[in-house]
């Protein structure tokens, strides 16, 4: 049997040592390219599928040079190999490796001609696959690129190639009867976002800012619990809203008081140290907020095309299981992406260097820094 060539096409394909065991995608595409050499109008029964579609590049400039030549005529193909030395003449441009050989291996190792539009259902079926996986990974790595200049911008643009390519397995592989994809193992944690001391000091910023401003804080609806990396400052801004949205009195004692009654002053979590924390302004809160929905976002797309990677790995996943998957999961990020829309095109925000004053505390004199990360127990 022959073995998948290596980059290097310039060795003969039967005599290439094996790396990785040929994939079952592998022999439906020998055996369609033998379909295809022993009886070429087969090709017209051959839909859906192009030379890049092939995962060997080699299979694929075969492939090329049978839809370029004229079909022969069916007799005279029959006596003589002159048609198949002109495919041969042209796949080889493109892959030097290519021998007369292989070509009569592909023949005999076809099990039925007839069979060539199954052939290339399933060659179809793994490039869809490859190509999700490919959008997918693409997405991943846009969102965690910290050299972007916009990288939210560049992150949509990602997800919108994404989706477009979901709805092209749609159109293309029709619904069926089954069950849904095996849900894939949870995403590698990005450990950068959880215990960057930059991330904790904007969600201490933006709960000290809306203790002094409230009224801002409650314009803030787009911004929920789930878009905070720590526990705390998370249970903290359900206080803030909380109090905002009955109309109570807020300040840092009254957001004191709210996080006892919910259970937030657990050891390691003492009462001055979330004075402290809440008195600590600069900017506004819908700056701040926007700093930390926009890592929501950024970290939520990076999960995102890591689930999908997931789904587009296990081989047990037929297209339209992808298809369902992926648009699930990519509900998440639309959802988020709503929630952003609304934020960006609220009032427009504030950044530090041109913060307003911020009210002082009831008790002391205003504070301009942030809390130090000893100040709270994370």
């Amino acid at each position: 049997m022959p073995r998948t060539p290596a980059p290097n096409e310039d060795d003969d394909l039967d005599d290439l040592p094996e790396t990785h065991p040929p994939q079952p995608v592998y022999y439906a595409e020998q055996a369609l390219l033998g379909a295809l050499l022993l009886e070429p109008h087969r090709l017209a029964d051959v839909t859906g599928i192009e030379p890049g579609s092939f995962s060997n590049h080699a299979h694929g400039a075969l492939f090329a040079a049978i839809c370029d030549q004229p079909a022969p005529d069916p007799v005279q193909h029959a006596k003589d190999t002159s048609w198949l030395n002109a495919v041969l003449a042209a796949a080889r441009e493109q892959a030097r490796g290519l021998t007369a050989s292989y070509l009569h291996t592909l023949i005999q190792v076809c099990p039925w001609p007839r069979h060539a539009s199954a052939y290339a259902r399933m060659i179809e079926a793994e490039h869809a696959r490859r190509t999700l996986r490919a959008h997918a990974e693409r997405l991943a790595l846009t969102a965690r690129d910290v050299t972007l200049p916009q990288p939210i911008f560049a992150t949509f643009a990602a997800a919108d190639a994404l989706a477009r390519c979901v709805d092209d397995l749609a159109a293309r592989f029709p619904p069926h009867s089954g069950s849904l994809p095996r849900p894939p193992a949870p995403p590698p944690e990005d450990a950068h976002d959880g215990n960057d001391e930059e991330v904790l000091d904007e969600e201490r910023l933006l709960l000290a800012t809306a203790t002094a401003h409230p009224a801002d804080a409650e314009q803030m609806r787009w911004l929920t619990v789930h878009d905070f990396t720590h526990p705390l400052h998370a249970g903290l801004w359900q206080c803030l809203t909380a109090l905002t949205r009955r109309g109570a009195a807020v300040d840092p004692v009254t957001v004191l008081w709210e996080a006892q009654q919910r259970g937030l002053l657990t050891a390691g979590v003492e009462p001055a140290h979330l004075l402290g924390l809440l008195a600590g302004t600069a900017g506004s809160p819908q700056y701040w907020g926007e700093r930390i929905l926009q890592r929501a976002v950024l970290r939520t797309a990076q999960g995102v095309g890591h689930r999908i990677e997931a789904f587009a790995d296990d081989p047990a996943t037929t297209p339209y299981q992808l298809v369902v998957g992926s648009r699930r999961v990519l509900a998440d990020l639309h959802a988020l992406r709503t929630r952003w829309n609304h934020a960006s095109t609220s009032a427009p925000s504030t950044s530090p260097a041109r913060a307003r004053a911020s009210a002082p505390p009831r008790a002391g004199p205003p504070r301009t820094t942030a809390p130090s990360a000893s100040r709270i127990s994370r």
